[in-house]
């Protein structure tokens, strides 16, 4: 198991568009991608679940990811939420 704590710097959080791209790459993993803010913790597989977190820019999200190519989809996963762009 590996995790890591990341600060979102997308101008919008983690609306819609950038929620769905980070769906998207955790689902290419076949490992449990966990994302924890507060007392919440969400699947990252989970487009919902991602978006009930409420995720806005400048806020600090640990991901945890357990399972086969963990340091591969936690750095994915990383320049997602890392990226400034949408």
């Amino acid at each position: 198991m590996v995790e890591k704590v990341f600060t979102v710097k997308n101008p919008t959080g983690l609306h819609a568009r950038p929620a769905t791209l980070l769906v998207q790459k955790a689902s290419s993993f076949p490992c449990e991608i966990t994302i924890v803010k507060g007392d919440k913790q969400v699947n990252a597989k989970s487009i919902m679940g991602i978006m009930s977190l409420g995720v806005r820019q400048g806020d600090e999200i640990k991901v945890v990811v357990n399972g086969e190519n963990e340091d591969e989809a936690l750095q994915a996963i990383g320049e997602i939420l890392e990226s400034e762009h949408e």
